[in-house]
Order: structure tokens, then sequence, then C-alpha cells
């Protein structure tokens, strides 16, 4: 994609295009994107800003970002022939409020706009594709990422939970894969600290692994410490009332059922070459320390920062640089008492972890059908559907039934997806009559 006049600050020779730059990923990416270009003095460059790939839902806020970023192709989910004369028409009014020309000359919509983006945009090798999609529509994107050859900064979990087998067939390098979540970005750091890397993240070396095992923290969510008998009654309201975090409803209540950690686990054991057995859960519940290596000598690396999704965002712009965010990510502070607590998860009232074990083991679909089931029980659940403790409990059933396959192509993953759905859909109606 070659380095152009960028809408903002000093331009760089590195482009990124960012899918779900409405949501709470891309939003924020685009805030470090903005503070790497009003500090030019740093030692990174900021990216040029190729495309922006969101829902559709928010279209005045994906006009702003297209207008202040000086963006020039743009890519909605939605259809409908009304979209794109609505963002037309979005882009104008932000326009005239910035004081700048309108730069879109493409708009790209449909389910599979954020794919055909990345190829009308032209990533290459020197470029990244940041993919802040929520959910497993993501896939197909991260696909079409990682044939373009662009460095793939993946914030979109489901990505690999879905499609593992997928995504690792569709590696063109080491190393082209950059994780994005706090936890595997934290990891993917610790490892540096060793010799014997592993996984899509790093280069493969020959050699015994020095790793014996990784260490996922959880914050426990809203519900720590609670019995599983006294969330018989949860609300949405309050499983969305997470104690560190700010993230999407979905990813969310995710945090409150442990589901996402199981997610996270899959995700990790995929990136890193790690077998499940050798990646533990702790709760940390102040969300400092956001995951740990363990070597073979018994030394145990840990990445810690505050809480604040903007250092692994920045990190996978420019991976394996690091940028200077002085002054928009405070460290930690050391000239004040400080403790950090640490305790085992508690796998009766949260079986979530174990289960997404269970449907590692089970075969290469069953991780997808487990997402799948789940999406469906969390929007039921949102909806005032479903009980927050039969969120875990569809999953279960759903993957109990499913027949699983042990080398599928994206046709079988996407049938698996679609009859999980439709599974989870019957079991949740028969739970509501």
């Amino acid at each position: 994609m070659g380095a152009t006049t960028a809408g903002v600050g000093t331009v760089g020779t590195r482009a990124v295009v960012v899918l779900g730059s409405t949501g709470s990923i891309g939003t924020q990416a685009l805030d470090v994107i903005g503070h790497l270009a009003a500090h030019p003095e740093g030692p990174q460059q900021a990216p040029r800003v190729a495309g922006l790939a969101a829902g559709g839902s928010r279209l005045e806020l994906l006009a702003e970002q297209a207008v202040a970023h000086g963006v020039p192709r743009l890519a909605v989910s939605t259809t409908g022939s009304e979209v794109v004369p609505r963002l037309r028409a979005a882009l104008a009014a932000a326009a005239v409020r910035a004081g700048r020309p309108d730069p879109v000359t493409e708009i790209l919509s449909g389910p599979q706009a954020a794919a055909e983006l990345i190829e009308a945009a032209g990533a290459g090798e020197e470029d990244v594709v940041l993919n802040g999609i929520t959910g497993s529509v993501g896939l197909v994107p991260t696909l079409a990422a990682l044939r373009s050859g662009a460095t793939l900064a993946l914030a979109n979990k489901e990505s690999l939970v879905v499609g593992g087998a997928l995504v690792r067939r569709a590696l063109r390098r080491p190393g082209q894969v950059v994780p994005v979540d706090s936890e595997h970005s934290a990891i993917a750091q610790a490892l540096r600290s060793g010799v014997h890397e592993k996984g899509l993240t790093s280069p493969v070396v020959t050699g015994r692994s020095e790793v014996r095992r990784l260490i996922l923290t959880a914050s426990g969510g809203p519900f720590r410490g609670r019995r599983r008998e006294e969330l018989a009654g949860v609300t949405a309201a309050q499983a969305l009332n997470h104690p560190t975090w700010d993230m999407g409803p979905v990813v969310t209540v995710n945090s409150s059922t442990l589901v996402n950690k199981g997610l996270e686990l899959i995700e990790a054991h995929l990136l890193f070459d790690v077998a499940p057995a050798d990646i533990a859960v702790a709760v940390h519940p102040q969300s400092v320390v956001h995951s740990m290596v363990e070597f073979i000598d018994g030394a145990t690396i840990v990445q810690a920062s505050p809480p604040d999704m903007r250092l692994p965002i920045a990190l996978g712009l420019t991976w394996p640089d690091r940028p200077d965010l002085a002054g928009q990510v405070a460290p930690q502070a050391w000239d004040a008492p400080t403790a950090w607590t640490f305790e085992p998860l508690d796998a009766d009232t949260f079986p979530a972890v174990d289960l997404a074990r269970t449907a590692v083991a089970a075969s290469a679909t069953h991780p997808a059908v487990f997402n799948a089931a789940n999406e469906q029980a969390v929007s039921a659940f949102l909806d005032g559907r479903l009980g927050w403790l039969d969120i875990v409990a569809i999953d279960a059933a759903v993957l109990e039934a499913h027949v699983g396959q042990a080398d599928p192509d994206l046709e079988h993953v996407l049938a698996a997806d679609a009859w999980a759905r439709a599974r989870a859909d019957e079991l949740i109606a028969a739970r509501t009559r």
C-alpha cells in the first residue's frame, strides 16, 4: 500500500486497515494512531489508515473517523440500498464540521465487505490488518488478511476458536499473526525472554521448548467469589457490570461466565502450540498482570501494565517494536503501596474453562460449535429469554450433541457453526416455553 498523504500528523510507511473501527478495539486503535501522529518525535511513525470496516450501526462515527484520518476506503457489512447514501451524507456532514475534504473514494457494503476491503486496499507484507470484529463473522476477514500477506493484529479470538486449522493453513510466514487480546499479547511479550519460542507469533526455533506452561489471568468478572447457588437470578445489568474492563456486551457477559477465558485458552493453544493441559488459569482481580509464561527452570515471566487495551493494540500495530505511549497510557505506579492477589479458579461455579478443554479434545469443529452456541445463548440472555446459569448449560448440551470433523474446510466449519446456532436456538426455545 506504500506511503501516501495521511489525514493527520506524520506519514508512516506502514498502512493499516481497521476492521470493527466503531467498536471498542477499533476506536481505541484510532486513538493510538492519532496519538502517534501527534507525536512524530517518538520512535514509531503513525501508520497510514488505508481502510475502515464497521457493522453499519454507527455510520456517523464511521464518517467522522474517515474524515479525521483521511481514509480512502470504507466497508459496512449492513445490507440495504439506503446504507451507502446514508454514509455518503454522513461523510459530507463530517467533512463540513471538520473543515476538511471528504477523502472517501470507495464504499463497499454487504456481508463480505470487510474481506473485500482488504483486497481493495492492496494490503501487503509491510502493512497491518487489525481485526477488531466481534464474533465468528471475523473468520473470513482473518483468512483474507492472511492471504494478503499483511501482518494480522488479531483481536477477534473467535477467528482461531472457530477456524483454527484454517487459520494455521492460511499463514504465509512465521510471525504473521500478532495477538491483541491483552492475555495473548502478554504471553507473546513474555516468550521473547526465552530462546526456543513457539507458535504462530514467532519464528519456530529448532530444539526443545523452554516453556513449561502458560498461565492466563482472569479478573474473575463481576461474580468472583460467588457460589453457583447465588447466581440463579443474575440480571443482564449485573453481568454487564465488569469491575475493571470496559468492553462490548458479548465479551462482558462472556467474562462474567468465564466463557471468555475458555475461548482464550483455545486461542492460546492454537497461537503458541501449547497443549491445553499446560495452560492454566489464575484469577487476578487487579487485572495488572495480564498473563505469564513459566519456563522449565522454574522462572516465571509476567507482563504487567494497567488494564488499558491501548497498550496491546499499539503493540499489535507496531510489532515487534514498542511505540511511545507517554501521555496516553499511564505506566504502573511503583511509588505507592501495591498488592496483587492470585486465586484458584472455581471450576464448579465457572465450568466454562473445563468445557473449552473438552471442546479442543473432541474435534476440530467442536470449538466452533462451542463459540456459536454461546453467542446464541448470550444473545438470549441479554434479551431476557434465558437465565445466566443456562448460558453454559446450553453450550455444554450443544457440544455433547455435535459430531465433529477432524480436518474441516471452510464449508464444514461454517456448517458446524450454523448447526450449533440452530440447535442452541431449539434448546433456548424449549427452556422459555
